[in-house]
């Protein structure tokens, strides 16, 4: 897209903020909310409060208010509080847009976190890029980083297409699967982790057949069903978000329940065990994000790439998450979203000790990051923020071992992922298998 046609864009967004002024007030803030605290450094979060992916929203913004509350009681930068300012992203690109012109134009923030939504966090880049902000992706769906940029900085949290793929595949193929297709939706994230999927299973000498794309929101998927299973792969992998994978389960069993699935990595979530007939997925399985530290993890048998890990550091930060609001339990993305709030604030910390200043534009701040994560640093715990913050303020350069992962980014500021857990579904409830290495070779 030309320079001339972001401006117009960027001038009707702020010219949709003026107008709707009003509107963006009353969605953004609570009837009685307390006053924002003075001199605070905000963190700007755009989360599905409503829409599609509404039952995830508040559960991300309670981790990122966990971990604002942490920073915190560390001593905040310098004295001065951390602050979150969450936005509703509607689960939709379409009205999502107007509530980011709200973070960038009405609420001035220098760090944003999030969308889930992948097309929403595509439609924004453009505008983080144009103003030198500094975007920070938890998500599973996040889109992509593939390339370096003057201007603005992004990072990006959870695995990559390319992870899950490479985990999927080799994971089909030790289950002696010769064969396979997908019913992939056609989203960005979807279609890329089918892509990855079926370019490293044949990269691992398996036959994939041609796969039947499918469109969120379609009436019927029977036809595209029959398509795919009348090719009598051993394996159908079925890539989509929970509510376009509902309607097919569903149809695929009023129609017999032909075939097998391999289940991608959005699936493990109660929304699609909720909206499909009883019992009716067990036993099949998939791979989602693993939340093992890597120092928690151990492989045991080399020729089989058998892993075993602890999970410790992950049932720590459920415990501490659910004391803190009334015994609920955090998603597992909850765990990426708490660690990139940290993860800003680290930056922040050991730019003003060792400057003085804090980052001017976004590509600064993501290249501090990077280099406080390198392995050669000493670890700091989530556990212990109140540590991690006084030895970034004595100018030690500390690595993050956060809620999710131990961070270690690679030149464009994706964090790098060493394995992947497999789950299957027993009794209507996923259930954590042996984790898999991501070690494939085949890159297209």
């Amino acid at each position: 897209m030309g320079s001339t046609h972001r401006g117009r864009r960027l001038r009707c967004l702020e010219a949709g903020l003026l107008v709707g002024l009003a509107s963006l007030l009353s969605a953004s803030c609570a009837p009685g909310e307390p006053e924002r605290p003075e001199n605070a450094v905000v963190i700007g979060a755009l989360l599905p409060f409503t829409g599609s992916e509404s039952a995830i929203g508040r559960n991300l913004e309670q981790a990122m208010l966990l971990a604002i509350e942490h920073l915190n009681a560390a001593g905040g930068l310098d004295g001065r509080p951390f602050d979150l300012r969450s936005r509703d992203s509607h689960s939709s690109a379409e009205r999502g847009i107007h509530q980011l012109a709200a973070l960038l134009y009405k609420d001035q923030v220098d760090y944003l976190v999030g969308p889930e939504e992948n097309d929403l966090a595509n439609e924004i880049s453009r505008d983080v890029k144009e103003l030198d902000r500094f975007h920070m992706l938890p998500g599973y769906a996040a889109p992509p980083i593939a390339r370096s940029e003057r201007k603005g900085g992004w990072m990006r949290l959870a695995p990559t297409p390319f992870d899950i793929g490479c985990a999927l595949a080799k994971d089909a193929i030790r289950d002696g699967i010769h064969t396979v297709n997908s019913l992939a939706a056609w989203d960005d994230y979807n279609a890329k982790v089918n892509s990855e999927f079926t370019t490293n299973f044949a990269g691992l000498r398996g036959r994939p057949l041609p796969s039947v794309p499918l469109t969120a929101g379609e009436h019927t998927y029977t036809d595209k069903i029959a398509a795919a299973f009348d090719m009598h792969p051993d394996r159908t992998l079925l890539a989509a978000f929970p509510a376009t994978a509902s309607t097919v389960v569903t149809e695929w069993t009023v129609a017999g329940r032909p075939g097998a699935w391999l289940l991608g990595p959005a699936l493990r979530a109660d929304a699609l065990l909720a909206n499909i007939p009883a019992g009716v997925l067990d036993g099949y399985s998939g791979v989602s994000p693993s939340l093992s530290l890597r120092s928690e993890c151990q492989i045991v048998d080399e020729a089989e790439e058998k892993v075993e890990c602890a999970t410790g550091n992950a049932a720590a930060f459920i415990e501490r998450f659910s004391r803190r609001w009334g015994g609920e339990v955090p998603f597992p993305a909850a765990h990426f979203y708490y660690d990139g709030v940290v993860l800003i604030a680290m930056g922040l910390v050991y730019a003003q000790a060792t400057t003085g200043v804090i980052p001017d534009s976004g590509n600064a701040l993501q290249k501090i990051i990077r280099e406080l994560n390198s392995p050669d640093n000493e670890p700091a715990s989530w556990r212990d923020l109140k540590t991690a913050m006084t030895r970034l303020r004595e100018g030690v350069p500390v690595r993050y071992v956060g809620a999710a992962a131990e961070y270690e980014f690679d030149i464009y500021g994706a964090n790098k992922h060493h394995f992947m857990q497999k789950w299957t579904i027993r009794d209507e409830t996923f259930v954590d298998l042996d984790p898999v290495p991501v070690t494939c070779s085949v890159r297209k």
